[in-house]
């Protein structure tokens, strides 16, 4: 089985990377230098890039050729982008604990909103609060036998 790599696996050297972004490799060491797409590095001290730094360096030539971008700017708007993707994150873990939240406070809400009686026959059921218990012949749908004493 051929091990798959992910899109953060740092894998390639600096001469593929910059030939796959298609820019120089001295544009690239510089980059790393300031800090734009900095490279993880070899035991030996090599560096490697990985598909998504590969990315940063396409938008990062992107802003600088089509958007007029100084490098100060693009440094801005990377670090802008991190803190938005970041955001995002917390954002979307809050809304999933607000919902588990919601549902936790639904059940309590509706277990309040419950009444047990025993019917005639001598179970308990649950009502809705409100409900009245059925009498001897009828049963409502409402209703639900939650125990049944043995005889």
């Amino acid at each position: 089985m051929t091990p798959s790599l992910s899109k953060n696996d740092p894998v390639f050297s600096v001469s593929i990377a910059a030939q796959m972004a298609g820019m120089h490799a001295q544009t690239v060491r510089q980059y790393d230098r300031l800090g734009l797409v900095v490279a993880s590095r070899t035991k030996g001290g090599g560096r490697r890039y990985s598909l998504a730094d590969i990315e940063e360096l396409q938008e990062i030539q992107t802003l600088s050729q089509e958007e007029g971008i100084n490098l100060a700017g693009i440094s801005r708007i990377l670090e802008l982008e991190k803190q938005v993707a970041k955001l995002k994150r917390e954002n979307n873990r809050l809304n999933a604990l607000a919902e588990r939240l919601k549902g936790v406070l639904y059940d309590k809400q509706a277990q309040e909103r419950r009444v047990f009686a025993a019917g005639q026959d001598g179970n308990i059921i649950t009502l809705a609060r409100g409900e009245r218990a059925p009498s001897e012949g009828t049963r409502r749908s409402s209703a639900l036998v939650i125990w049944r004493p043995s005889l």
